[in-house]
């Protein structure tokens, strides 16, 4: 089973903020890495994260750099700033209130089988 975008979307940010809370990284690698944490059931869609780096770096919560790769094309980077760091732990803690609401929404409906 694979876990559509509309379960996602609206996370995206945070999901990227997430991965950058552990080191530098650049598109392929981050995608790559949610692919591998999903077992393959979830991948953003290059236009996706490509388009949340640039509001989220228009926002003050990442930067980029470009990496001085040897051989292959050159990567660009992201790195979390403080301010990112920050609206990373405020958008967990959102996410975090809306999951509860979303439980007890559907505990309910459980009972009607």
């Amino acid at each position: 089973m694979s876990i559509t975008a509309d379960l996602i979307r609206g996370h995206t940010d945070t999901i990227i903020l997430a991965h950058l809370l552990h080191g530098n990284s650049y598109g392929y690698q981050i995608n790559k890495a949610i692919q591998d944490k999903t077992a393959g059931q979830y991948e953003l869609k290059e236009a996706t994260l490509y388009t949340a780096f640039r509001r989220l770096e228009a926002a003050g919560y990442i930067y980029s750099y470009w990496g001085d790769e040897m051989t292959g094309a050159r990567r660009r980077y992201y790195s979390i700033t403080p301010t990112g760091r920050e609206a990373y732990f405020r958008m967990r803690a959102e996410w975090e209130e809306a999951k509860t609401t979303i439980e007890k929404l559907l505990e309910d409906n459980d009972h009607g089988r």
